[in-house]
């Protein structure tokens, strides 16, 4: 055998080892996790959904909102003389209460008691001239003219009296009316004008209750509703009125203004505090209603899914009033309609479902 017949056959040989060896690299290996796996059944979607669900009964609701509001005084107002002078004499206690006339403080009156001594001493002379003028008159002693002439200096003179009294009266600051004062801003011997604040007078008997509402309540809402409110601190609800609404929404807040009055004799609460409002403006004795998280909204289409032999069937409903946690369903369901509560989301048309728990 000659080298060219050796080289031959080793070159035949290289090539079909190459083959085999190729065809076993390139063949697709079964995957053996794939070949064990079983095929999902064809047809079966989805498994059957748990949800939770209501019978529908007849219940109570209410229209209730909730917004927040300040509390106001009565009557409130900054106390000033209406004339200027020193002070002589302050008569009040910081942060006590007062009564409607009481003397708070004064101003140096000298000169105006003096001229007023001076025109009363004056009173008699004047009164027994005219006494006299009237006698001689009757007898004609004396003309007419004479007698009216002293009618009017004695009217004069009781004039000047008055105005003199009225002067000193502008000397003294009074209550307005009852309420606690509060802090002095002046001091025994201050120069005080018309525009010295000498301190704030506050009625807390009743207190205001200030709040606004949305515009969708202008006209519901009218003297003589009653409301209750709570404050930071305490919990425990307190009622009181609605007095005055305002004449007017307010075209940048869409609200309007209103206002009720507490009972705050106790005189526990003190004006300038926040409070919650809890506002019904109507209330349905014998309706339907339905857990908020049951309605479906698409496309501006309010709908629910009620439960029918075993499956999820869609309902269009018309919404009403809403609290917290309910929702009045004024058209599309009645009573005894199983409403299915939990899930809602993931439902379908003719979805088979499984009841967990069905309230009452």
């Amino acid at each position: 055998m000659n080298k060219y017949v050796k080289w031959g056959i080793v070159t035949v040989a290289v090539a079909g080892l190459a083959t085999v060896l190729g065809i076993r690299t390139f063949t697709p290996q079964v995957n053996e996790e794939i070949k064990e796996k079983p095929v999902a059944a064809k047809g079966k979607q989805s498994r059957d959904l748990n949800v939770k669900a209501i019978v529908l009964e007849e219940t109570e609701i209410s229209d209730e909102f909730f917004v927040s509001g300040s509390i106001l005084p009565d009557e409130e107002v900054d106390l000033s003389f209406e004339t200027s002078g020193k002070i002589t004499d302050i008569f009040f206690k910081e942060g006590t209460h007062v009564s409607e006339g009481d003397l708070l403080a004064k101003i140096n009156d000298a000169p105006l008691q003096a001229e007023l001594k001076k025109l009363k001493s004056q009173l008699k002379l004047y009164t027994d001239r005219l006494y006299r003028q009237n006698a001689l008159l009757e007898i004609e002693a004396v003309s007419q003219e004479a007698f009216q002439e002293a009618e009017t200096n004695l009217a004069t003179l009781q004039a000047e009296i008055d105005k003199v009294t009225a002067n000193i009266e502008l000397t003294e600051l009074r209550a307005p009316f009852d309420g606690i004062i509060g802090l002095r801003q002046v001091s025994q011997g201050t120069y005080a004008s018309p525009t010295t604040a000498v301190a704030k007078l506050t009625k807390t008997n009743p207190l205001k209750i200030d709040f606004a509402v949305p515009e969708r309540y202008a006209g519901t809402l009218k003297a003589g509703t009653p409301l209750t409110f709570t404050v930071e601190g305490d919990l425990k609800e307190k009622n009181a009125e609605i007095y005055a609404v305002d004449s007017h929404v307010n075209s940048e807040t869409r609200t309007f203004g209103v206002r009720a009055l507490y009972d705050n004799s106790d005189g526990r609460l003190y004006p300038g505090r926040y409070v919650s409002v809890a506002l019904t403006t109507q209330t349905f004795e014998k309706t339907l209603a339905i857990p908020s998280q049951a309605i479906v909204s698409e496309m501006g289409i309010d709908k629910v899914f009620l439960y029918k032999s075993g499956k999820a069937v869609p309902v269009e409903i018309k919404k009403g009033v809403r609290t917290e946690s309910l929702v009045q369903v004024i058209d599309g369901l009645s009573v005894g309609d199983t409403v299915i509560t939990t899930g809602t989301m993931q439902l379908r048309t003719g979805q088979k479902v499984i009841l967990d728990n069905v309230n009452k």
